[in-house]
């Protein structure tokens, strides 16, 4: 696999992570018993951390990249052929 599609499919498997990672540990201002600012969102997160975000994401994407190349290079786990009989 060439370098710049192992960076592309990383980038992919990155932003990913960042989706699934983006809404745990947040919580609103009613759960964590803060004032609102006027015209904030009921939903608005309260102490969202992006540092943290970030780090997790990398973290995870990383480990799951890892798995990914693995598999590219022993074939643990082949594509499915169909073929015609």
């Amino acid at each position: 696999m060439p370098w710049y599609s192992a960076l592309a499919i990383y980038v992919l498997f990155w932003v990913i992570c960042g989706f699934v990672i983006l809404p745990i540990g947040v919580r609103t201002s009613d759960e964590l018993g803060e004032s609102k600012v006027a015209g904030q969102a009921d939903s608005a997160p309260a102490n969202f951390r992006p540092g943290r975000t970030v780090l997790w994401t990398t973290i995870l994407s990383g480990i799951l990249f890892g798995l990914f190349y693995l598999n590219f290079i022993y074939r643990w786990i082949e594509p499915l052929t169909f073929t015609r009989t």
